[in-house]
C-alpha cells in the first residue's frame, strides 16, 4: 500500500512513518510533503496513492486549500493538533481524523477502516456524497447537526437546542440538557440553517428556540425581556422595533 504524508514538522512525519511501518510492514511511504505548494505540485504530477496522511496546518497555509487547486481522489486521514476542523475534514474524502499526539491504537483503527473501505473503492465516494447531502443541503432546514467535539462528531438534533449565542465570533449551541458545543461559524450562518418557524434571532447575541420560551416581561422603553426554561449567560432583550415581530412569530409558530 502506497501512502503519502503531508506534514511540515519533520519529527512528526518521522514518528508517523515509524508507527505506520510498525502497524503494517507492507505500507510504503511514497513521499513526505511539507507545504501546500509542494503538495499541489506532487498531486498534479503523480499517480494517486492508496492513502494520504495529512496535517491541517502547514507552513504556507491550511491543507484544505490543496483541494481547491488539485483533485485528490483517494482516502484522506487527517492528523492534527486541533479538533475544530473535523466536520470540514469529512467534506474532502476524509475517512478519519486523528488528534496529535497520535497513538498507535488510534492509527491502527484508522488503518483498519481504510482496509475495510478498500474492498470497495466506491465506498469513499458514497460516504462523501452522503456527508455532502447531510451538511450542504440548501433546499431544507437542518433537523440535526454533527458537532466537532474533541476527537468526535456529536450528533445534535435541532429539537435539543434551547438557544444559540455568539461568543468570540463563534456560535455556541446550548441544549436543554445543559450541554454546550462551540461551532466555528457565525450566528448569521448558523441561523440560515435553522427553521425560522422554530427559531428566532432575538438580538445580535442570541437565537432562541420557540419551545424554550418560558415567559416574557415588559422592559423599559417598549423592549421585551425573554425568559427561557434554561439559564442563559445574560438577559435576552428584544428591541422595541422588533417586539411586535417577536410576538407575531411566537403566536404564529405556536399554532403550527
Amino acid at each position: 500500500m502506497n501512502a503519502v504524508i503531508v506534514e511540515d514538522e519533520i519529527v512528526a512525519a518521522q514518528n508517523l512513518e515509524r508507527l505506520l511501518i510498525s502497524i503494517d510492514e507492507n505500507i510504503h511511504i511514497a513521499d513526505v510533503l511539507q507545504s501546500v505548494d509542494q503538495s499541489i505540485e506532487w498531486f498534479s504530477t503523480h499517480p494517486m496513492p492508496d492513502v494520504v496522511f495529512m496535517d491541517i496546518h502547514l507552513a504556507d497555509g491550511d491543507s484544505f486549500s490543496i483541494f481547491k487547486r488539485v483533485d485528490v481522489d483517494c482516502p484522506i486521514i487527517f492528523t492534527t493538533a486541533y479538533d475544530q476542523y473535523a466536520l470540514k475534514a469529512f467534506e474532502v474524502n476524509s475517512i478519519d481524523y486523528l488528534l496529535k499526539p497520535i497513538s498507535k491504537n488510534s492509527l491502527q483503527k484508522a488503518i483498519n477502516k481504510l482496509h475495510t473501505l478498500s474492498g470497495n473503492r466506491n465506498n469513499v465516494a458514497i460516504i462523501h456524497q452522503l456527508l455532502s447531502s447531510i451538511n450542504q443541503n440548501d433546499n431544507a432546514y437542518k433537523k440535526s447537526f454533527l458537532i466537532p467535539f474533541k476527537d468526535k462528531l456529536i450528533p445534535v438534533s435541532s429539537d435539543e437546542i434551547a438557544f444559540v449565542y455568539a461568543e468570540n465570533k463563534k456560535a455556541v449551541i446550548s441544549c436543554f440538557n445543559k450541554q454546550e458545543y462551540t461551532m466555528d461559524t457565525s450566528l448569521d450562518d448558523f441561523l440560515s440553517q435553522l427553521d425560522p418557524d422554530l427559531f428566532f434571532r432575538a438580538n445580535r447575541q442570541f437565537i432562541i428556540a420557540h419551545k424554550a420560551v418560558s415567559h416574557l416581561t415588559v422592559w423599559f422603553d417598549g423592549k421585551l425581556a425573554i425568559h427561557l426554561l434554561v439559564d442563559t449567560p445574560e438577559k435576552i432583550i428584544v428591541s422595541r422595533a422588533r417586539s411586535a415581530e417577536f410576538k407575531n412569530w411566537y403566536i404564529s409558530s405556536g399554532n403550527k
